[in-house]
């Protein structure tokens, strides 16, 4: 996503800037299934390892959104 929003058609910077936007959610959403079923689990220690990941994933996954709208609102810059 990042390489389209730098490199690709300029007209489809846009198009970078929503992937980025639906990806992080896709993340978001799967850390939120993880979580709702991690109460099932007995095994504390796999739940603690398991969430402790999930946590660090979705950290990731928004400073990559972050990092990718910053290249996309550059290019996109002010209409005006």
């Amino acid at each position: 996503i990042k390489a389209m929003a730098e490199v690709g058609n300029p007209n489809s910077v846009s198009d970078a800037g929503v992937g980025a936007l639906c990806a992080r959610s896709a993340v978001m959403g799967a850390f939120m299934n993880v979580r709702i079923n991690a109460v099932g689990y007995d095994d504390k220690e796999f739940v603690s390892d398991v969430l402790k990941k999930g946590r660090e994933i979705e950290a990731k996954a928004k400073a990559k959104e972050e990092e990718i709208l910053k290249v996309v609102n550059e290019k996109i810059g002010s209409p005006l």
